[in-house]
């Protein structure tokens, strides 16, 4: 099984991204995602320097992909994925189906990502016809459902063409809004928002009146209160599952992806989680609950 991080989900200052990625070349990763998925107002790194920071950390032992947007709102953004479609190096992670559609026409090969509904064989037939060569599960889904989908992928003949991934670890995306949560709770406007995300490096969490931390807002992007965590879950992932994904909100980021590898090469005791930890959907209960 190999492991990947994914793309960063927050906002933050172009020197630490590019710090960020240089530790990346010498993590137990042996994919690595990056790019802009979540807002387009987030210019510390612009489209093209995304695209050369990822075509230098190609071919260094790294697979390197590009990820997309979630939620494409206005032409300019179309414009900035068709750049990211039209790289010429690197494979692309599709966040939208309109970026399936553009890598397509271009014979790109492409992840689709877990931001894309893509729930059945049917739809994972259609998008192998159209290049395909990893699918993302969406993170809500159980192991239960991934079997009976695995299966019937294989009633199809298509198992063999796509690998699959999971995201394993980290804050999990929930949800995407036309507006923004962040810009809203500092009483901004979304138009008018002074870029206030960078103010938050691991985004803004949320409690209920009883105290309990349910969500964590992003930007327009809702993502759970609780981290996600299937450290003790690697074993039933066998035969199912190609890639396993930790998604960073911090350089721990790297030890994470050392206790992975240990996990995946050596195996371990269960360990138990964080208060905050949650591995509810693999086990097909409640998200933010955990099972043993």
């Amino acid at each position: 099984m190999k492991l990947s991080l994914g793309p960063l989900l927050y906002y933050w200052p172009k020197q630490n991204i590019e710090d960020f990625y240089q530790q990346a070349l010498s993590s137990e990763a042996d994919v690595i995602y990056l790019g802009e998925t979540v807002c387009s107002k987030r210019r510390e790194l612009k489209p093209r320097d995304w695209i050369t920071l990822a075509k230098s950390l190609n071919g260094q032992g790294k697979e390197v992909i590009l990820s997309s947007m979630a939620l494409l709102e206005a032409p300019s953004e179309v414009k900035v994925l068709k750049q990211l479609c039209e790289n010429g190096e690197l494979s692309v992670e599709a966040n939208d189906v309109g970026a399936i559609q553009l890598l397509s026409e271009l014979k790109v090969p492409f992840v689709c990502g877990p931001a894309i509904n893509c729930y059945n064989a049917s739809v994972i037939n259609l998008f192998v016809n159209k290049g395909m060569q990893r699918w993302a599960m969406p993170v809500e889904l159980s192991r239960d459902w991934l079997a009976q989908t695995v299966s019937d992928c294989e009633d199809l003949g298509i198992r063999s063409q796509f690998e699959i991934e999971v995201f394993a670890h980290g804050f999990m995306p929930l949800a995407y809004s036309a507006r923004c949560f962040t810009a809203r709770s500092e009483n901004k406007a979304k138009d008018d928002c002074e870029l206030c995300c960078i103010k938050y490096p691991q985004g803004r969490p949320t409690t209920t009146q009883e105290d309990q931390q349910v969500f964590v807002l992003n930007g327009i992007q809702t993502q759970s209160g609780y981290c996600y965590n299937l450290i003790n879950d690697i074993a039933s992932m066998q035969g199912l599952v190609d890639v396993a994904r930790i998604s960073p909100s911090d350089d721990q980021a790297f030890s994470v992806l050392q206790q992975y590898r240990e996990a995946v090469t050596t195996g371990i005791t269960p360990v138990k989680l964080a208060q905050k930890e949650c591995n509810g959907f693999w086990h097909k209960i409640a998200g933010l609950q955990t099972q043993y």
